[in-house]
C-alpha cells in the first residue's frame, strides 16, 4: 500500500539497521501501531526501491463490506478488469509483489511434482521458476508445465501441472476441464503472463517510414537474477498437507536453513 494510507502508525527507524541510506525492515517490522505499539508492518524507501508499506500478515484480517464488492466477478470479467502489475519496479529491480507471487505458487508447484522434475516453458515463467525448481527437485524433467485459464486456447496435448489464476475476490482457483493438477498464481500477475508480451523488438536499419513513431522507450530490462520471495515459500509450504511426506519436508528444511541472505534461495 501507499505510505500516506498507513493511517495512526509510527515508524521505528532502529528496526532498519541494514538499509543502504534509508528504511527497509531488514530487522524486521519497523512501522508499529500509533495507540498499542504492536508491529503492524514495514515501511520501505531506500535506494532505488519504491516507496511502499508492507503489512504483516497476523495484522491483517478481512471484514465483509455492502454494495457491489461483494458481488464477484466471473472469469472473464475479472481478466478484463484486473489491473496488471508490471514485473519490474521503477529502478530497475524486481516487483515485490511478483516474488511473492511466485514464492507462493512455487510452493504449490514442487508440492504438485510429486518430487519429480519439471519443464518449464521459456519466456518470462522460466525466469521466475526454471532457477529455483532446478534446485530444488531432480533432472532431467519429467512433467511439464504451462499456462491455462480464462481466455487461454485449450492445449493439445495437455500438459501435466497447468498454473492458472486465484481469484482476488473470493479466493478460489481457476479449473480446468479433465481434472489436470493445477497451482495457483495470483491473478495480476497471471494476466500479465498470459497476454502480455515481453517480445523484444529486432532493431533494423534504414529510416523509419513517414508518420510511425519510434519504440521508446525500450523494456525494463532487470538488475539481477528472479528470487522467489523464500519467506513466503516457506509459509505455504508448511501449510500444505503434502509437506508431511518426506521428501517434502527435507525441501522445507534444506530452504529454510540454506542461503547467505533471508528470502532467497
Amino acid at each position: 500500500m501507499a505510505p500516506g494510507d498507513a493511517c495512526d502508525t509510527v515508524l521505528t527507524p532502529e528496526s532498519s539497521r541494514s538499509a543502504c541510506c534509508g528504511v527497509d525492515g531488514g530487522e524486521g517490522p519497523n512501522l508499529r501501531c500509533a495507540s498499542c505499539g504492536a508491529p503492524v508492518g514495514t515501511r520501505i524507501d531506500d535506494c532505488d526501491r519504491w516507496q511502499e508499506v508492507r503489512l504483516a500478515r497476523e495484522a491483517v484480517r478481512r471484514t465483509p463490506v455492502d454494495g457491489p464488492a461483494d458481488r464477484a466477478l466471473d472469469w472473464e470479467a475479472l481478466v478484463q478488469e484486473t489491473n496488471r502489475t508490471p514485473p519490474i519496479a521503477p529502478g530497475g529491480f524486481w516487483d515485490s509483489h511478483w516474488e511473492a507471487a511466485a514464492g507462493e505458487a512455487l510452493a504449490h508447484l514442487v508440492a504438485a511434482s510429486g518430487g519429480e522434475a519439471v519443464a518449464v516453458p521459456d519466456g518470462l515463467i522460466a525466469e521466475m521458476f526454471r532457477r529455483p525448481l532446478g534446485k530444488l527437485l531432480p533432472a532431467p524433467p519429467a512433467k511439464t508445465l504451462a499456462l491455462a485459464g480464462p481466455g487461454l486456447p485449450v492445449r493439445d496435448p495437455v500438459p501435466d501441472l497447468l498454473l492458472v489464476p486465484r481469484h482476488p475476490q473470493t479466493g478460489n482457483v481457476w479449473q480446468p476441464p479433465g481434472g489436470t493438477a493445477t497451482v495457483p498464481l495470483s491473478a495480476d500477475v497471471w494476466i500479465h503472463l498470459a497476454f502480455h508480451n515481453d517480445r523484444l523488438l529486432i532493431p533494423v536499419t534504414g529510416r523509419l517510414p513517414e508518420l510511425v513513431l519510434r519504440d521508446e522507450p525500450l523494456p525494463l530490462r532487470p538488475r539481477q537474477l528472479f528470487e522467489p520471495d523464500r519467506g513466503v515459500f516457506l509459509y505455504t509450504l508448511a501449510r500444505l498437507p503434502a509437506v508431511r511426506e518426506p521428501w517434502l519436508r527435507r525441501i522445507y528444511d534444506r530452504v529454510g536453513g540454506s542461503g547467505p541472505y533471508p528470502g532467497r534461495f
